[in-house]
């Protein structure tokens, strides 16, 4: 059980620094003043989950899932 659990804990700090670096990598969602004048809607805008942005969106709802099942894990008494 040792050896399990000091695996889960070495895969918890991987996935905890690979979320943080996964956010910080994410532009804000501040569209400036092109919301105004309705110029956001562009083919980048449509196709967001296509594009890297929406790959890295992805990537962190995954990586926080990971995150809340293994500090879940990790907390039982086993």
């Amino acid at each position: 059980m040792v050896i399990l659990r000091t695996i889960i804990t070495i895969l918890y700090v991987i996935d905890c620094i690979a979320l943080l670096v996964v956010v910080l990598m994410q532009e804000g969602k501040q569209q400036g003043l092109g919301a105004l004048a309705g110029i956001s809607d562009t083919y980048w805008g449509k196709n967001k989950g296509r594009s890297a942005e929406g790959t890295l969106v992805k990537m962190t709802k995954l990586l926080a899932v990971l995150f809340i099942v293994m500090s879940i894990v990790l907390n039982l008494n086993f």
